[in-house]
């Protein structure tokens, strides 16, 4: 645990990617292999089970730390973070215990299914044993909440230097559904054959946002362009016979869309396809909004009248493995005419489109397309060069999203809760409010979009203006108007306003504005008729 708490403190401390980068370099030289696994495991979101419920951990960290529960429990909204504040309360402590990260992981997974008094014996004996940064750290993993700031990029660069392998061979090697207890070290990392897993994906090429136009590319001619869609981005791959289906998250989300499975039927093994998954029904000239996709997302299992009801398929618009090759380095245009020969044969029930690509002439006739983006139910273009290879993660220079303009609403904030982390002390998660007649009607919470400085701001004057409290929210006198943006709006019956917004966030706040002159329900139900 020391050797990986060095790690952990060196990461959490610095901001420098090149602290980053250089520690976790060393530690994978250095750590045992079982350890070394278990690292990238917690780093990218693979956390053992939470073993024991935040209500036993809280009871216990007041008891072990002699204050009564509710001084623990005022402690812990300051604080923001569970593991946190049990590390700050409990009596100071020198770590005496010499169990790597992952014997202790081991432990933790023993004590899951043990009874309420053997897991405090076991948290109250390592919270005796651990201090510092161990025991911070025995919290987070027992709490299930173990994030780190270290990005999947700055770990692949790592692994990459202590391998002297590439850095795009480790990025893939790290995607799929693996876990360390279905596979060891040299066989994730080192082993020749590490691809051979058939459901394996291929690390997602991530496009940087144009902001103000496309004019500063140059000649139209070495870009293509194409809608970008509103709804899930996935590969499809199939391979052995069989057909995989993997978000951008790196979810595996192959049985929630059973209508991928005649993928087998049409495409030959050794075919990777990148595209978007649309709910799209029989003869419509545009997909539904994301909020009828948004059904089929939460769901294990479809049952028949959603299948019916939202009906997916994927609009493919890149090809990166066609006949077993890796194909991710050839120019954009070659791999699209491949991807064309592909679709070219599909019958039309297949749950498959080429993703049709737009003719431009200049970058003219590309404004005009991004205009008509919501009609073709687009958030606007994907501009990508064509001798552009396939690269893995965010870079910039060869694809560009070219989104429509956000829509806005000004609303009245009624309600502030503090933020977490380093804004524990922030009021920073608002709830607002459009007016009604003399009322004002609860319609969206945003949490992002101001300044630090503005933060602090209005933190000081929620603190001055609070009418009532119910736990950690404040309910402030209605006076400031902020302009939110959104990017989709939709009926909903479980709010009170009628309607729930996509991506809520604070544009600005607006100084200018009185109560008097924000949007009312009325305007908001426009939008919905309009937009929804």
């Amino acid at each position: 645990m020391k050797q990986f708490a060095s790690l952990f403190s060196t990461i959490d401390q610095s901001t420098k990617t090149t602290v980053k980068v250089n520690a976790l370099t060393a530690y994978f030289n250095a750590a045992d292999d079982i350890d070394k696994l278990w690292t990238i495991a917690l780093f990218s979101g693979r956390r053992p089970k939470r073993a024991v419920t935040t209500t036993r951990l809280r009871e216990w960290g007041a008891e072990v730390a002699g204050i009564p529960l509710w001084l623990f429990e005022e402690c812990y909204p300051i604080v923001g973070d569970l593991a946190e504040t049990i590390a700050l309360v409990l009596p100071p402590n020198e770590t005496r215990d010499n169990r790597s990260i992952s014997q202790w992981i081991n432990n933790l997974r023993e004590v899951y299914k043990a009874d309420d008094e053997a897991k405090k014996a076991f948290v109250l004996d390592a919270w005796a044993r651990l201090g510092g940064t161990e025991r911070f750290i025995f919290n987070k993993l027992i709490t299930g909440g173990m994030r780190v700031g270290v990005s999947q990029k700055l770990m692949t660069r790592a692994l990459a230097r202590a391998t002297d392998r590439d850095e795009a061979e480790m990025a893939h090697r790290l995607m799929g559904n693996w876990h360390p207890d279905d596979t060891t070290w040299h066989a994730l990392i080192e082993a020749e054959d590490a691809s051979a897993d058939a459901s394996r994906p291929y690390p997602f090429y991530l496009a940087y946002a144009l902001e103000n136009g496309p004019e500063h590319l140059k000649a139209p001619a070495d870009w293509r362009a194409e809608w970008k869609w509103d709804g899930i981005r996935g590969q499809l791959i199939v391979r052995d016979g069989a057909h995989f289906v993997w978000s951008r998250g790196e979810e595996l989300m192959t049985d929630r869309f059973p209508e991928l499975a005649r993928a087998v039927d049409f495409l030959p093994n050794g075919t990777v396809l990148d595209g978007e998954l649309l709910v799209w029904q029989d003869g419509a000239d545009a997909p539904d909004s994301f909020n009828k996709l948004q059904a089929r997302i939460g769901r294990k299992t479809v049952p028949k009248k959603l299948l019916k009801d939202a009906p997916v398929l994927l609009h493919a618009y890149d090809l990166l493995e066609w006949e077993g090759e890796d194909i991710r380095q050839a120019p954009f245009k070659e791999r699209r005419a491949l991807l064309e020969k592909a679709c070219a044969d599909l019958p039309p029930d297949a749950p498959i489109r080429l993703s049709p690509q737009l003719d431009f002439n200049g970058w003219d006739d590309l404004h005009s397309f991004r205009d008509g983006a919501r009609d073709a139910q687009a958030e606007g273009l994907m501009l990508k060069r064509a001798d552009s290879p396939y690269l893995a993660g965010r870079k910039k220079g060869d694809w560009w999203k070219w989104k429509l303009a956000p829509l806005t609403i000004d609303a009245v904030m009624i309600y502030a809760q503090s933020g977490s982390g380093r804004r524990a002390n922030l009021f920073t998660d608002f709830t607002f409010a459009v007016r009604d007649g003399p009322d004002l009607v609860p319609f969206t919470k945003a949490y992002s979009g101001l300044t630090d400085a503005e933060f602090r701001k209005i933190t000081a004057w929620v603190r001055k203006n609070t009418l009532q409290r119910f736990g950690p929210v404040r309910q402030v006198k209605p006076h400031h108007v902020f302009e939110i943006a959104f990017e989709g709006i939709q009926a909903s019956p479980r709010h009170k306003s009628g309607v729930a917004l996509r991506f809520p966030r604070m544009l600005r706040w607006r100084h200018d504005k009185p109560l008097e002159e924000a949007n009312t329900l009325e305007d908001l139900n426009e939008m919905l008729r309009i937009y929804g």
